[in-house]
């Protein structure tokens, strides 16, 4: 995994013609190629020992002066004080970093295959969440899937490096963020992300879309289906979900049957659900959120993550970007929604992500 720099996106007041991640060009102004741009930068000193000056400098908007030929321009830089990371690349490495070692372990694998045998713990740990039947059945069940789907999982389209993890805070709503999205070569979608009607904000392209069968949805050939097990029913489901339907269970909301790819399922191991909650959130709620754990998720399979639409709205409030939470109550439930939004944000201060926080 390559560090990304610098941190995370900023917030400012949208002007006429405001793009997310596209600056515009002067007005009139051609720009200079890089043979012309030489001398004006060979002529600049060294600021890399002024990095703690900068930083206050960086509060305020920064008049940049352009000269070509006869013109002369000035232009107002955005302040760059809302960013989460103010760490220059050259003095950022994950290897010196004590918090994130402590955290990582990439010896945990994060998709089941066939020949893979959970360790006790790690089975201890995940029948907690829904404890009802047995070591057993658990196997039995594990042996059935892998019957229909691939003994080893197809994670990711050759040449992939960039993946966009896409939550769904209504942060996201008017962020413009679409084409940004889109631009990455994995796009991971969660639950019952929509996309029709808010492709501006959130793009339109899907390479991943996590769920579990409560949150299912018909997904194209090309998608592929990423399922959390959180309890022995999810187990069950998945196999006929993708071949003859499941069984209807009372009291139990999901779909029977799903359109998926087959040949691109992959099932997440219950060994790295514990992981992400022992190591990442040292045991806090009662599980992670799907959301969280597919950030973790692509900090072990990406080169570079970037994290688009987690955390709450101004007034505390986790809606998402389509629809108002129904249960606020509940806030972020069985999840330690606001550990784990420090975290993500705790990564993007280390720049070993880049997190755009959105409006």
């Amino acid at each position: 995994m390559s560090l990304v720099c610098p941190g995370v996106s900023f917030q400012m007041d949208k002007p006429s013609g405001w793009h997310p991640y596209k600056m515009p060009e002067p007005p009139h102004l051609t720009p200079l190629d890089d043979e012309q741009q030489r001398p004006y930068f060979e002529s600049l000193p060294d600021i890399s020992s002024h990095w703690m000056k900068m930083k206050t400098l960086m509060k305020f908007p920064v008049l940049l002066v352009i000269v070509t030929g006869s013109f002369l321009g000035l232009y107002v830089l955005p302040d760059v004080s809302q960013y989460q990371s103010h760490c220059p690349c050259e003095e950022c490495t994950l290897e010196n970093d004590p918090w994130f070692n402590a955290r990582v372990d990439k010896s945990v694998p994060v998709f089941l295959t066939a020949d893979y045998q959970l360790p006790e713990d790690a089975y201890r740990w995940w029948k907690r969440i829904y404890p009802r039947r047995n070591r057993s059945v658990y196997d039995g069940l594990v042996e059935e899937i892998f019957k229909v789907i691939p003994h080893h999982p197809d994670v990711m389209a050759a040449g992939s490096k960039k993946c966009a993890v896409v939550g769904n805070s209504v942060n996201l709503k008017g962020s413009l963020y679409g084409q940004l999205i889109n631009s990455h070569d994995v796009v991971m979608r969660m639950n019952a992300a929509v996309i029709k009607g808010f492709e501006a904000d959130v793009g339109d392209k899907t390479t991943h879309h996590i769920m579990y069968p409560e949150s299912s949805m018909h997904l194209d050939t090309k998608t592929r289906l990423v399922l959390f097990p959180f309890k022995i029913l999810d187990l069950e489901w998945l196999p006929k979900a993708l071949t003859t339907g499941a069984s209807r269970i009372e009291k139990w909301s999901y779909r029977a049957k799903i359109r998926a790819n087959k040949d691109l399922v992959m099932l997440v191991n219950p060994a790295f659900m514990r992981y992400v909650h022992v190591n990442w959130l040292e045991k806090k709620g009662n599980y992670p959120s799907t959301g969280f754990m597919t950030v973790v998720m692509a900090l072990h399979i990406c080169e570079e993550v970037h994290v688009f639409g987690f955390g709450a709205d101004k007034e505390g409030n986790w809606n998402h970007y389509w629809a108002l939470n129904r249960f606020k109550k509940l806030k972020t439930g069985a999840h330690p929604g606001h550990l784990e939004y420090e975290t993500i944000k705790k990564l993007a201060q280390l720049n070993i992500i880049r997190f755009y926080t959105g409006v």
